[in-house]
């Protein structure tokens, strides 16, 4: 019996080794097939806007079946987005170590497509589980944490490819995320998604991490340019007291939006602001979440108020300071008084450390210095610029 106990373990051994031992590392290819790794268990945010189809035989780019997945956009738990995570054991958000890993694979690709063309996905990540809702580290983490999109889809199958090149992948239990944004989306879309991998491709080096100028926090909504998300809501009682309203066609300064912000002293708390973060909720404890900015010299945003004489007490840049991941440097401008009519505002960066960034763009106001019944103002145009 010991002897047999010995064999199966050894077997088992060599079919974990094999695993890592091959081209690729496959997240879906068919449904059942053998080699598919991670579940698609990691449902987030308004996960009843989502039907998912892992079967469906709507010309699937190859084999029998892809993925059909449906996001309504009706922001049923009021969170505006919702998404999904292929995870390597059912539900597991940290506390198991089921991870595998993926050292030497150096890139993820999938296929895509959308039912009628335009439909956009707003993110997709490899790794990421990290902390708790709360910002507490797990227990069993993922050693990376690389995002990429937006995707605007097309109708016909398009590849993509997630570059991991110089990534530590040695324990990977989100394997594969995406997420999809209600303004985004602007109603149900349907997209469908094929042969998801791991692969290793010896041509392929490591990403530059400067970014591209103009660097948009906002643009349009239906931009792919927009960076940042507004999730940091601020203090505990925002909710009670703002409202953003982030495709606001009426007047926008340029293109077919600009965002409407509402605030009331309604908690009775008298102040209240809004940071843009990357990646949404960022306070600092995500790591290698920062975006490098260097290069900018400034940002501009263009403002404006429902009847002028608003005060925004101030506009920042960077400046989450609380957690271990945190903003590089911190410059803000204010306190400033809005007109009625768009006008144009900078926040000087020359001099500024910008090689890590996760508060994009941040406001904070407070009744005190405005009319006690609240203000509307309106942003549009936010962008880092190098010139």
């Amino acid at each position: 019996m010991k002897k047999v106990g010995i064999l199966l373990s050894v077997m088992i051994l060599i079919g974990a080794i094999s695993a890592f031992c091959q081209d690729n590392f496959v997240i879906y290819s068919d449904k059942n097939a053998p080699e598919n790794r991670f579940i698609p268990s990691g449902w987030m945010g308004d996960y009843g806007d989502l039907k998912f189809n892992d079967q469906s035989q709507e010309s699937p780019f190859s084999g029998a079946t892809c993925i059909k997945i449906t996001y309504t956009a009706k922001r049923s738990g009021s969170n505006g987005w919702a998404g999904i995570y292929w995870q390597s054991a059912s539900n597991n958000w940290g506390n198991k170590k089921t991870g595998f890993d993926l050292t030497g694979f150096n890139k993820l690709s999938f296929l895509a497509r959308g039912k009628k063309g335009g439909e956009i996905i707003t993110l997709v990540k490899v790794g990421g589980i990290q902390t708790t809702g709360d910002g507490e580290p797990v227990a069993f983490a993922d050693t990376v944490n690389k995002e990429y999109g937006p995707i605007r889809l097309s109708k016909e199958w398009e590849e993509y490819d997630i570059n991991l090149a110089g990534k530590d992948l040695s324990y990977v239990n989100g394997g594969f995320c995406m997420v999809f944004n209600a303004d985004q989306a602007g109603g149900e879309q349907v997209i469908y998604i094929d042969d998801i991998k791991f692969s290793s491709d010896p041509m392929l080096g490591e990403e530059e991490a400067s970014a591209n100028f103009p660097f948009y926090v906002y643009a349009d909504l239906s931009s792919l340019d927009n960076h940042f998300i507004p999730s940091g809501w601020m203090p505990a009682t925002a909710s009670q007291d703002l409202k953003l309203k982030t495709n606001w066609q009426d007047n926008p300064f340029s293109g077919d939006s600009c965002m409407k912000v509402e605030y009331k002293n309604n908690s009775g708390t008298r102040w209240a602001g809004i940071y843009w973060q990357n990646p949404a909720n960022n306070w600092g404890s995500v790591p290698d979440a920062g975006i490098d900015l260097r290069g900018a010299v400034k940002l501009t945003f263009w403002a404006r108020g429902a009847e002028g004489g608003e005060v925004i007490n101030e506009f920042k840049v960077g400046g989450i300071s609380s957690g271990e991941y945190i903003d590089s440097d911190s410059v803000s401008v204010g306190p400033l008084r809005l007109t009625k009519d768009w006008k144009k505002y900078e926040i000087d960066l020359r001099g500024k450390d910008l090689s890590y960034i996760i508060g994009g763009f941040c406001w904070a106001t407070n009744i005190d210095v405005n009319n006690p019944e609240g203000i509307i103002f309106y942003l549009d145009e936010i962008r880092y610029e190098n010139e």
